[in-house]
């Protein structure tokens, strides 16, 4: 708590005005001009010291109070040996930007607030954002059913499966990451080389020919697979690779500079190696654990900044219009509770309007949180490159920024 508040700061001026007047008052009865005149600059002299003492103390008092505040933040860094790029920025503005551990840890090179993190499926509101400018464009419609929008067979799959099934996670399809199957992600590469997954459709023996989990229209079930099909979607109807598609429509529209889908063999400057840790303690690297690119479901390249800079551009109109940005931010399906999902990700409501839209991403060696509070302007962004501590974080620095 300040002890200078606005209130407070307020109250000492008015007693200071008070005093100079009431000195000058007890002058006027039969003093000298010349000398009511040397009270007169006297009570000024005072006032602007005053004013100086008040301002030091303001500014000595905020410094501890950031200091105090960015502790806590180093604490928690140190308690869970968080490895990543911490953004928040309020009204557009940047309020919090660190960095901590290494984004190659054999040569010590250290994260900086301009290196770029994978965030999983963080990166699957691009994929939404791009169908819905293809909604816009009027190529589709949220209720184009996929068998319609595709050249590709998938003779199990229910024909009724539509857009909008597929980007809520209704559409009932089989997911190839089952978690009821499999525990760990790594299992996926034991029969498909991750090396040679590096477009959309590279995925396709993994789920082409399988069976419906559900039917269409069921409730939420998480999806990476329906993902990948939209992927597919969007290279047909606009005939350009997916990667290339997002990286010109998106990112280059929004600002975001920095961030892109990167090959493993052809990484660019300033990206960080994820680490795994091992069952003995010791780290090794997740250049085997994912696909050799990231796609439609997830895996593309950030800086933390540019995801704050992402959600001013959406909120903005730069990437949609303002009808479409609605739709994209709406709740759709409810998930659990307060818990919804829109076509853009997960959001917490309290019944009547959105209290804050809430993306992750989770990767062997990749972690990834952010929030956006839409009546304060606040974005929170945590990339990680480790399995583990995004969450710790965030929740760390939404105590300290949030209704403060």
């Amino acid at each position: 708590m300040i002890l200078f508040s606005p209130k407070n700061i307020y109250k000492i001026i008015v007693f200071l005005k008070i005093f100079a007047l009431s000195a000058i008052l007890k002058m006027e009865g039969g003093v000298p001009h010349d000398s009511l005149s040397n009270v007169k600059k006297l009570t000024e002299c005072v006032l602007k010291e005053a004013f100086k003492s008040l301002q030091k103390h303001i500014q000595e008092e905020l410094n501890m109070n950031t200091q105090l505040n960015w502790n806590s933040v180093a604490i928690k860094q140190q308690e869970i040996h968080f490895s990543g790029s911490i953004y928040a920025s309020k009204s557009g503005k940047a309020i919090m930007s660190e960095s901590f551990g290494y984004a190659n840890y054999p040569d010590r090179i250290i994260n900086q607030p301009y290196t770029r993190f994978s965030i999983a499926s963080g990166s699957k509101i691009f994929t939404s954002i791009a169908i819905c400018k293809l909604v816009e464009e009027g190529k589709i419609t949220f209720d184009t059913k996929i068998i319609d929008s595709l050249d590709i067979d998938f003779p199990h799959f229910d024909e009724e499966i539509t857009i909008r099934h597929i980007l809520t996670h209704t559409s009932g399809i089989p997911d190839y990451f089952d978690e009821d199957e499999m525990d760990d992600y790594e299992e996926l590469w034991e029969s498909l080389p991750m090396y040679r997954v590096r477009n959309a459709k590279d995925f396709l023996p993994m789920f082409q020919y399988e069976k419906m989990q559900e039917k269409a229209g069921s409730p939420f079930e998480y999806n990476n697979t329906g993902y990948i099909i939209l992927g597919l979607v969007i290279e047909h109807i606009s005939g350009m690779n997916f990667t290339d598609y997002i990286e010109k429509n998106i990112f280059k529209t929004a600002g975001m500079i920095d961030s892109g889908y990167f090959s493993i063999d052809e990484i660019p400057a300033n990206a960080a190696t994820g680490y795994i840790k091992k069952p003995d303690g010791t780290w090794k690297s997740n250049i085997y654990s994912l696909p050799a690119k990231g796609g439609p479901d997830g895996g593309a390249y950030v800086t933390a900044s540019d995801m704050g800079i992402f959600w001013e551009a959406l909120r903005n109109g730069k990437l949609l219009s303002a009808e479409m940005t609605r739709l994209l931010l709406s709740p759709q399906e409810n998930v659990t509770e307060d818990i919804y999902y829109g076509y853009g990700g997960y959001m917490e409501s309290n019944g009547q309007d959105v209290v804050k839209y809430i993306q992750m991403g989770y990767d062997p060696g990749v972690n990834y949180r952010s929030v956006h509070y839409p009546d304060q302007d606040l974005t929170i962004v945590v990339c990680s490159n480790k399995s583990e501590g995004a969450y710790e974080m965030l929740k760390e620095i939404e105590n300290l920024t949030v209704n403060k």
